[in-house]
């Protein structure tokens, strides 16, 4: 997964937690909670994947 699907699932996320604060819907709001931590992951993941590939070169 690269950095851009990290960020837009990270968007996602808060959106649906926004929604779930808004509607008083607390477990949608804890899911997008979680949706922004596995973007924030995945963003992580592929920077370190980058300059693993910049240093090997």
């Amino acid at each position: 997964m690269g950095k851009s699907k990290g960020k837009a699932k990270q968007m996602k996320g808060k959106m649906k937690e926004t929604a779930g604060r808004a509607m008083g819907d607390m477990p949608m709001a804890n899911e997008g909670r979680g949706e922004q931590m596995t973007g924030r992951a995945q963003e992580l993941a592929a920077k370190a994947s980058e300059r693993v590939k910049k240093s090997e070169r």
